[in-house]
């Protein structure tokens, strides 16, 4: 009892004994809900005959039909009373007081005893009268001379049911819960074996080995599905590891460059005698390649805490409109410097949970690589933000007509200081996309990129409902 599998075996047992009798209570109510619906129908039926009779022959009649049905053998119950309901006629001898003082179905069962039923208790010892007292249910008509007439049935046929369906079903339950012990051993045993595997499996893995992965044995079960999600998380991890390295060395070739620039700039002013101004000239190149350089590296961390779900920003209503109108305006010069047709699709104002600063780095990042790629590549340059609404989503798109990207480098080009060949000419760190891509990750939404003709096209798609301000 002290592993896992062995406990909830036992829960599953016991929750199965409960089932079992909650079961067993509900089909013997359902079973007598059942019969004594049917013995209501047979009741009415009876009573429309008498009826029948009563409105042919009155009170002579409908006495003769009661004591001439009272004599057949059967269940059910015929009654004649005065109107302070003393019996004059039919088979019950007695029943329990305030049954006829109550017109239509009776509200409960009630008990009664029927003429010529006698017995002993021990011997010959007289059975009281509660001893030999039945149970049923009836219909009550009072006629138009206020004469009381009774009908109704036995309820002892849907009792034997009852207990006859009980003691079938205890005994099915019973045989199911042998069932259940000897599956409870035998899947036990089977699931500690399996458990066992994956023990030994993971020992391996913490060993070092990230190659090896955890038993899948095919059927489908919930084992194999922790093998499978565990083995997602242990590619992710492997995958994760080498986008390290990557990273890494990404982060040696692309910032070498820049820390060479400011040495060589630096040891070459120190080199000879410089005026103040060409000094002065120097250290704001280093200045401003320093900042480059800082730019890049809170890029990265920024990256870093938005692809892990921690971050400081807070997020709440935000009006993209209001986003879209302020970098457009920004980057209007810009374009218009670059000989690029510059134009914005704004429709009424989308409000949606966002974090305003980070949702305008990413749209200035995109709208700043669509601008600069896109100039020189045509004799009309345009690039186009708009936003749109579809479904239950917000699309702020930047779509332009440069040289757009290949297919197979659409989705490498959101990794972090993935430059294309053809874009080492333009300045950059190859962080943008990728900034963009955290960006809307931490949002809950994406980064869809596709191909235009000729151009490119870049959708930053936010989930969930939308409203007009």
């Amino acid at each position: 009892m002290k592993t896992t599998a062995a406990r909830l075996s036992a829960l599953f047992l016991v929750l199965f004994a409960l089932c079992a009798t909650v079961l067993v209570f509900y089909m013997s109510s359902l079973s007598v809900r059942m019969l004594t619906t049917q013995t209501q129908e047979t009741v009415a039926a009876e009573a429309q005959v008498l009826g029948r009779a009563y409105q042919r022959g009155g009170l002579p009649l409908l006495v003769r039909f009661v004591e001439t049905r009272s004599r057949q053998p059967g269940a059910n119950l015929y009654l004649v009373a005065d109107p302070n309901g003393r019996i004059l006629s039919g088979n019950v001898e007695s029943l329990d007081p305030g049954v006829l003082e109550t017109d239509g179905w009776t509200e409960q069962a009630f008990e009664y005893r029927r003429f010529g039923v006698r017995g002993t208790a021990n011997g010959d010892d007289p059975v009281g009268t509660s001893r030999l007292a039945h149970r049923a249910v009836a219909l009550v008509l009072r006629l138009p001379n206020q004469m009381i007439l009774l009908v109704g049935r036995d309820l002892g046929e849907p009792e034997i049911v009852r207990d006859i369906i009980n003691r079938a079903l205890i005994v099915a339950f019973g045989m199911m819960g042998v069932g259940a012990l000897l599956i409870w051993l035998f899947v036990g045993r089977r699931a500690l074996k399996r458990i066992d595997n994956v023990s030994e499996a993971s020992r391996r893995i913490m060993g070092g080995d990230l190659s090896g992965r955890l038993p899948v044995t095919g059927s489908g079960d919930e084992f194999d599905r922790l093998s499978e999600n565990l083995n997602g998380m242990l590619a992710r991890i492997a995958k994760l590891n080498d986008g390290l390295k990557q990273v890494s060395d990404n982060i040696a070739h692309d910032l070498k460059t820049p820390l060479t620039r400011l040495r060589n700039r630096a040891e070459a002013t120190l080199s000879g005698k410089k005026t103040a101004t060409e000094y002065r000239e120097a250290l704001e190149a280093n200045i401003a390649e320093s900042d480059h350089l800082i730019r890049t590296f809170n890029a990265i961390l920024m990256i870093s805490r938005l692809e892990a779900g921690y971050s400081a920003e807070q997020t709440g209503p935000v009006d993209l409109a209001e986003i879209v109108a302020d970098v457009v305006e920004l980057y209007e010069p810009v374009a218009e410097e670059q000989g690029v047709i510059f134009e914005a699709t704004v429709p009424s104002a989308a409000i949606v949970p966002a974090n305003r600063e980070l949702v305008a780095q990413a749209l200035s990042n995109i709208v700043d690589n669509a601008i600069k790629y896109s100039a020189g590549s045509g004799d009309a340059p345009k690039v186009v933000v708009s936003l749109l609404r579809e479904a239950n989503r917000v699309v702020m798109e930047v779509a332009d007509n440069g040289p757009g990207i290949g297919e197979d480098d659409r989705e490498r080009v959101t990794e972090r200081f993935v430059r294309l060949e053809q874009s080492r000419s333009q300045p950059g760190s190859g962080l943008g996309l990728s900034l963009a891509k955290a960006v809307m990750k931490f949002h809950g939404g994406g980064l869809e990129l596709s191909g235009r003709n000729p151009g490119l096209s870049v959708r930053m798609v936010f989930p969930g409902d939308s409203r007009k301000a």
